[in-house]
């Protein structure tokens, strides 16, 4: 399984830790074989925002690193309140950001006063003033946050038609611009099976770009991935979704110089007359997903938002949330249950029929 991505989190992840607490790299060890390596790198990413908060607020007059447990045990509530309304209110962080890192924070010290242990035994906090912190109350509801899923994206025929998009009509679009044709000739059978995938599996964007040769099961239509919490799982996809993939892979070695030992599943071409075709990048799939959309007409629509709308099909045909968590590698069911809020057409066929008049 590829792990470049992973390496760069952790090349990232290690520079990090060196500005910041001796508890947190040890914290941060705790965690590394139930996290990824980016979820790890987010944390440590919040908590050193937490931290120069204490130094900037003169909680503690030094560097970061150096910020004893004595100073985490005897913080008040009102003191981390301050620090969540600055990030709120200076920072302008949104509600549900704060409570992300909030739950960070409570996750550190938890491991501090529960976990951890000194040499004779005792808890490295006696008193954990996160655990008197509440999070943000979200206002809006899943309901709220479907209907605004709704607008931004695929569905009912727009699934198929923005696939057909990318595969043939998009060429006929740019085919006056020979720079726009040329380049979209190139790489056409590698976007229409990135896209027809993201559709055909709901595969986040990182499991994309990690995917190699090896993780394909020709015969039972799935993918290998490693999901978060670096737990491996193979994820079905479907049939059109395996065509366009198979279409791309005979032309992918020729065409885009694939050298043997490169078993990356999705390349990008050459740079240059010595340059070695290489895996595509995250960064790369965001922008041709943003290409072929604006061109679609629906600029909303991003990697996630394909993600969005295989969801909101496969609840609509199969209807079994359970098996559409494990699909998404969703770690709690309550945000796979967002799309049983998208396109209730059932109820709307009910209120309609409300209206109808009655036989007497």
């Amino acid at each position: 399984m590829a792990n470049e991505s992973q390496q760069q989190h952790y090349k990232k992840l290690n520079l990090l830790l060196k500005d910041l607490p001796w508890y947190v790299e040890e914290y941060i060890d705790h965690k590394r074989r139930k996290l990824s390596a980016a979820s790890l790198l987010n944390y440590c990413h919040d908590y050193k925002i937490f931290f120069q908060w204490l130094v900037a607020e003169q909680f503690y007059n030094g560097p970061v690193q150096k910020i004893p447990l004595e100073l985490l045990e005897s913080l008040t509530v009102q003191q981390v309140e301050g620090f969540l309304h600055a990030l709120q209110y200076e920072l302008h962080n949104k509600e549900i950001t704060v409570n992300r890192k909030l739950s960070a924070l409570k996750s550190l010290f938890n491991y501090l006063q529960n976990i951890a242990e000194t040499r004779d035994l005792k808890p490295y906090l006696q008193r954990n003033v996160m655990a008197k912190i509440e999070f943000n109350e979200l206002k809006e509801n899943m309901e709220t946050i479907a209907n605004k899923m709704e607008g931004k994206i695929l569905l009912g025929d727009e699934y198929e038609k923005f696939r057909r998009f990318v595969a043939f009509e998009y060429g006929e679009m740019v085919k006056e611009n020979k720079k726009l044709h040329n380049f979209y000739k190139v790489n056409q059978e590698r976007d229409t099976a990135i896209v027809s995938l993201i559709l055909g599996s709901g595969l986040r964007l990182s499991e994309v770009v990690n995917l190699d040769l090896d993780d394909i099961d020709f015969g039972k239509y799935s993918a290998r991935v490693i999901r978060k919490g670096n737990k491996e799982q193979y994820v079905f996809f479907s049939k059109i979704a395996m065509d366009d993939l198979q279409e791309y892979l005979t032309i992918r070695e020729a065409r885009y110089q694939v050298e043997k030992n490169n078993k990356a599943l999705f390349v990008a071409a050459s740079m240059g007359p010595k340059g070695k075709s290489r895996r595509l990048t995250a960064r790369s799939i965001e922008k041709l997903i943003e290409k072929y959309a604006n061109a679609f007409g629906k600029p909303s629509l991003s990697v996630h938002k394909l993600r969005h709308s295989f969801a909101t099909r496969y609840h609509s045909e199969i209807n079994d949330v359970p098996k559409l968590r494990r699909q998404l590698g969703h770690s709690s069911i309550q945000t796979t249950m967002i799309y049983t809020h998208i396109r209730n057409d059932d109820l709307k066929s009910a209120v309609d029929r409300m209206d109808m008049p009655k036989d007497k």
